[in-house]
């Protein structure tokens, strides 16, 4: 690689709504012997291709072409990487009309995808239409707040999952927005709403308690924060210890870093969402010390733009 392309290819790499950082935790990154990488979409709404130059908002970014090239580079730097998703896949442009969802599906599976969880507008074609598509999935679903009874779609949803990765136990739990209001009845019939704040604090007992995770992250597609006093993922991180790391959805809030919540029991935890449509690609470096407790961990956005055709 020539001078030029490797600089251009630093520039693209360095490009993001909002900055990168570091977060201390204790110790420093160099003492750390586990490194775990986490990138996260939300609310991607079928958005297969970029947005036409001439949308009023967000010309010409995004696009799964790019998204892929660029989550193929970040792989290269650490394959020790989870790919996670925080709901509403479905619907936003024709390809869902055309497809069902069942592109989005497929596509995510070659992108390497871990797991997503289950956003309202995953009932747009009733919960028949989700399960009409959803075996063309090759990654988990999680969803712990919904009670999908005897429906077949229960058969693919797990409550959780877990997932070993640098020698760090992962698990990866999901809580979904209350129905009321956003999605018919007719739509979810059979699926169940659960309380997000308890269910979150079973998980976390579950998957520290029981199955000794290191680290407990959770897909969340109810909102960042509400000002009616709804339950949100700033509530859930308030109400809830021991959940490491909310990757969060529904509100499409483009959060310029990710907040972090100091708790009473000396545990933390970290919120990150990164907007709609695909436009952003969220990164959280995650350093663990030789008894995998997290001791550093750094924080970066990447847009996605036509500055990285030349790798799709």
């Amino acid at each position: 690689m020539n001078r030029k392309k490797f600089l251009q290819n630093a520039a693209i790499l360095g490009t993001g709504i909002g900055l990168g950082g570091v977060i201390p935790y204790t110790g420093v990154a160099g003492a750390s012997r586990h490194r775990v990488t986490i990138l996260h979409t939300n609310d991607t709404h079928a958005r297969i291709e970029p947005f036409p130059d001439s949308a009023p908002n967000y010309a010409g970014m995004g696009g799964v072409g790019r998204r892929a090239a660029l989550i193929k580079k970040l792989r290269t730097e650490n394959p020790d990487t989870l790919l996670l998703d925080a709901g509403d896949v479905f619907q936003g442009t024709p390809y869902f009309n055309k497809y069902d969802g069942a592109l989005d599906f497929e596509v995510m599976t070659k992108m390497g995808y871990d797991a997503t969880t289950i956003g309202n507008h995953e009932f747009d074609n009733g919960v028949a239409g989700f399960e009409n598509v959803m075996d063309k999935a090759g990654f988990s679903f999680v969803s712990s707040n919904y009670d999908f009874g005897t429906t077949r779609m229960g058969l693919r949803v797990k409550n959780f999952i877990l997932r070993q990765v640098a020698g760090v136990k992962i698990g990866i739990f999901g809580i979904g927005v209350r129905f009321d209001n956003l999605v018919l009845p007719h739509l979810h019939k059979g699926v169940r709403y659960l309380d997000p704040v308890e269910v979150s604090a079973d998980m976390v007992e579950h998957l520290k308690g029981y199955h000794g995770c290191d680290m407990v992250i959770c897909l969340s597609h109810i909102g960042y924060r509400y000002s009616d006093g709804r339950v949100s993922d700033r509530v859930v991180a308030e109400q809830v210890d021991g959940i490491d790391l909310i990757l969060g959805g529904h509100t499409h809030t483009f959060m310029r870093e990710p907040e972090l919540f100091e708790k009473t029991d000396g545990s933390r935890t970290w919120i990150s969402q990164v907007g709609f449509a695909g436009i952003v690609l969220g990164k959280m470096d995650f350093y663990f010390d030789r008894n995998r407790k997290i001791i550093t961990v750094r924080h970066q956005k990447y847009t996605v733009d036509r500055q990285l055709d030349q790798w799709t």
